[in-house]
């Protein structure tokens, strides 16, 4: 029998969260690389050598992969033999774990967590509680496998009760088009069979703590069922040509995984849940000697990439920049923006459409008249850092508020990640403004090329307040024109078609 002391739940909860908030588990970096190093489309290949270089800078300045670090989710296998040599139960001592990671100081992480979400929607300060699920097993271990599960990724989560008759290949290849890019692709597919409609949810999310394997699963074939439906899945979900970021292009996703469970005979659950680029999870054991913590990787592990935006680069002046301006800029195109733009969220823009309503206006300070707003919620910064991590959050969640934004206050542009619905493209071409796209899962990158930040209105909204933000050469790319073309729906279309005539070319048909 092994006594588990409290401190050593703690500090490997605290450890590990700490650990995969800046280090990407290396079987992940090598699946991008190697994703990366096949790339045929450029503004994929441009996307993925985006976050590769931001893996890396995080591994090194050991700061968040991402600015969403994400709602803490942890599977605990509990022995039957196990004591507790504590004061807390483990529910507890695992929130403890959570706080004092995310309030570490030489590595603040966002605090994303909200109290009452059907009502006041309050922030609680240090990212608890944490979404627990327990398993009383033989022996006397505690084994724990965590992860730190992004907003964009979980809100494309599908369910679905398929008829035992039903195909799940079928079922998969016309949801993962309706996903979107918000799940910042590329990246992993969880899939849950059977149990229960919660019982195939938890599969799906338990099974995204595996390694990515797929490349060691073609090489020496299936010996199952389930290995062969991952291997049909994989070959034929990238061949959808979404390609990183929604953008078009041969890898949609790096691994899929299947977990399965014995089911009612007149049911079949199905749960989809997708991984995205920040992909964040450890695993650890503790068997009384003491608190278990995480193996430093070498940053041998990272490869040296370049990313250099080319001369056909369009700078940006946004201090000065007109409506006019803008008819030339083409989807597709990058962009390199310097000056001053706002930021705003999901309740920065209701806060915004309730003091327009009542005719208070907008809080003093707040001008947003020939001007860009970044829709980030940025984790604080640390040391000399203006502003620490701070990439995109999904753009479609604003989509209700755009043509209300754009018709009411002067606002010329929007900055975002994923693609916009056809309302909101139609909005977008109407007033002659302008959609553009920061890369998902290069939030430490983008960083960079923020000079200052100050908070303008709604402070106590914490990360979703507004902010105005100082940039130089913040690298983006247009994504709706001002006539309204999508490069979410032309890329990906031209490299479906694209791969589907060399499959035709291959398979001789």
């Amino acid at each position: 029998m092994s006594s588990i002391k409290q401190d050593d739940l703690i500090d490997s909860i605290a450890d590990a969260l700490q650990f995969i908030s800046y280090y990407h588990p290396k079987d992940f970096v090598d699946a991008m690389y190697q994703a990366y190093q096949q790339e045929q489309s450029q503004a994929a290949k441009d996307a993925m050598a985006q976050i590769l270089i931001n893996s890396r800078m995080c591994a090194e300045g050991r700061r968040p992969i991402c600015q969403d670090t994400g709602i803490v989710v942890v599977f605990v296998k509990i022995g039957m033999d196990v004591k507790w040599d504590a004061d807390m139960s483990v529910s507890d001592m695992i929130n403890e774990g959570v706080r004092r990671a995310y309030l570490h100081p030489d590595n603040i992480l966002r605090a994303s967590i909200l109290d009452d979400p059907l009502g006041a929607r309050k922030n609680t300060g240090d990212n608890t509680p944490a979404v627990i699920h327990y398993e009383v097993v033989e022996g006397d271990r505690v084994e724990v496998d965590l992860a730190a599960k992004g907003g964009g990724s979980e809100n494309k989560s599908k369910m679905v009760m398929l008829n035992p008759s039903d195909s799940l290949v079928d079922w998969v290849l016309a949801t993962v088009p309706t996903m979107g890019a918000g799940w910042c692709p590329p990246g992993m597919l969880g899939i849950g069979v059977g149990g229960t409609a919660e019982k195939s949810a938890m599969l799906a999310k338990e099974v995204l703590m595996e390694p990515v394997d797929i490349q060691q699963l073609q090489a020496r074939g299936a010996t199952n069922r389930l290995e062969e439906l991952r291997l049909e899945l994989y070959e034929k979900v990238n061949q959808l040509g979404i390609g990183a970021q929604g953008l078009g292009g041969l890898t949609t996703v790096l691994d899929v995984k299947i977990k399965d469970y014995p089911t009612h005979a007149a049911s079949k659950p199905v749960t989809m849940i997708p991984n995205c680029a920040a992909t964040r999870h450890a695993h650890f054991v503790l068997d009384g000697n003491g608190p278990a913590l995480q193996k430093l990787p070498s940053l041998s592990d990272w490869p040296e990439i370049t990313w250099d935006v080319g001369p056909s680069a369009r700078s940006v002046n946004l201090d000065k920049l007109s409506k006019q301006e803008m008819l030339d800029w083409k989807p597709g195109e990058t962009l390199l923006l310097s000056g001053k733009l706002l930021t705003g969220r999901d309740a920065a823009h209701k806060r915004i459409q309730a003091l327009l309503e009542s005719g208070e206006g907008l809080p003093q300070g707040v001008d947003f008249t020939n001007r860009f707003i970044y829709y980030v919620g940025p984790v604080d910064a640390v040391r000399d850092e203006a502003v620490g991590p701070a990439g995109p959050t999904t753009a479609t969640r604003m989509d209700k508020f755009t043509d209300m934004m754009l018709d009411k206050t002067g606002l010329i542009g929007m900055i975002g990640k994923a693609e916009r619905g056809p309302a909101t493209i139609e909005s977008i071409a109407r007033h002659k403004a302008v959609y553009l796209m920061a890369v998902g899962g290069a939030a430490y990158l983008v960083s960079k090329a923020i000079t200052n930040s100050r908070v303008v209105a709604f402070p106590e909204l914490g990360m979703e307040a507004i902010h105005e933000f100082e940039v130089k050469d913040m690298p983006v790319t247009v994504a709706v024109d001002t006539r309204g073309e999508s490069v979410h729906s032309t890329g990906p279309a031209k490299w479906k078609s694209l791969i589907a005539q060399k499959i035709e070319v291959k398979t001789g048909a």
